[in-house]
This record gives C-alpha cells, structure tokens and sequence, in this order.
C-alpha cells in the first residue's frame, strides 16, 4: 500500500520500520471502518489490509464482551495472538478509535521491546 509519509499514519508506520527492522508487517487501522490507514510488509505472504479488517473484528467482539461483562472504567490497551512462528499485537488508542496492527517473527523479536514501541508511537495516530 502506498501511504503518505505526511500523515499520522504514515509517520507511526516509518517510524515502526525504524524501530523494528525485522518486522513482518504492520499498518495502522481505523476501529470503524476497519481499513488500514497505512501499512507495510516485508512478506509476500501476508497483505496487512486483509489482516487489518479481520483484526477490527477482534477488537470489535471484544469490546462488546467487556460491554456484555460490565466491565467499566476498562479500556483494551492491545490483544496479543501468539501463533507458532510468529507475534500478532494489536495495539489500540486512548480512544479505541485506531488501533496498530504488527505482526513480528517470535524468535526474532522480544515481545517487550515490540511492546514497548507500539506504546511510544500509538498516540501519534489519534
């Protein structure tokens, strides 16, 4: 997908980049839409976009779970999906509005670290 280096998105997802060189992929996604904004990917084999409108409907059915359990004053901050070879971190923000969407090889990538740079750019996507 071609983006525009301008915007929000765009910046999280070259900075991402930067951050994490051995990323798989990665996009920031609208909750409502569930189109990817932004994205990127360095295998043949995963389309991030695809990945991007499965994915709001995990965060989706989740927030109605937590609706349904009355779980109030709670907030996703990000779901991991632990899969055989690879890390699929889905992290949100503040608002719940957009949510960056990485995926990671698990022996490559150290789940904190991938974390905690997720954490330093999701606020840049408001």
């Amino acid at each position: 997908m071609a983006y525009s280096k301008n915007s929000p998105a765009g910046q999280a997802i070259d900075a991402i980049i930067s951050d994490l060189p051995g990323l798989v992929a990665v996009a920031v996604v609208d909750v409502a839409s569930g189109m990817a904004l932004a994205s990127h990917s360095n295998s043949p084999s995963i389309n991030p976009e695809t990945a991007a409108a499965y994915n709001t409907e995990v965060v989706k059915q989740k927030q109605k779970a937590m609706s349904a359990l009355k779980l109030q004053g709670e907030t996703i901050e990000d779901i991991l999906i632990t899969l055989t070879n690879q890390l699929h971190l889905l992290k949100l923000n503040p608002a719940g509005s957009k949510f960056i969407y990485l995926v990671v090889n698990s022996r490559d990538t150290n789940l904190a670290i991938a974390r905690e740079v997720l954490r330093s750019h999701v606020a840049g996507i408001n």
